[in-house]
């Protein structure tokens, strides 16, 4: 009984987590590039002026209720970015719908040298 019990409360603390998912599409006809430091990834409000090659997108589905913090969105964005080569992301849609969720896309960039 008290197995059934822990197991019935590990479920429900499970379900209540907020959570990130990544799926990313790489561009067709785009140079491949090593990982790069995720660490070191930029994420933009909008598309620089910097000389850049687009690389792919990354589609984040993202929690509504409850949230995470705007720290993991962000981390996300920057690890999956850097498993492209990139060194900067920036976001062109980020649509909040109750029923579906979050859902925010971004594009993974290089600058040219």
């Amino acid at each position: 009984m008290r197995a059934r019990l822990a197991s019935a409360a590990l479920a429900c603390a499970l379900a209540s987590c907020a959570y990130v998912d990544a799926t990313t599409t790489q561009y067709v006809g785009v140079p491949r590039f090593p990982p790069a430091d995720a660490a070191a990834v930029q994420v933009l409000p909008s598309e620089p002026m910097r000389t850049h090659d687009r690389l792919g997108e990354i589609l984040l589905d993202i929690s509504v209720d409850p949230a995470p913090p705007l720290a993991d969105i962000e981390q996300r964005l920057r690890e999956e970015t850097a498993k492209m080569g990139g060194n900067a992301v920036f976001v062109v849609r980020d649509m909040v719908n109750p029923a579906a969720g979050r859902k925010l896309i971004g594009v993974a960039i290089r600058y040219r040298q």
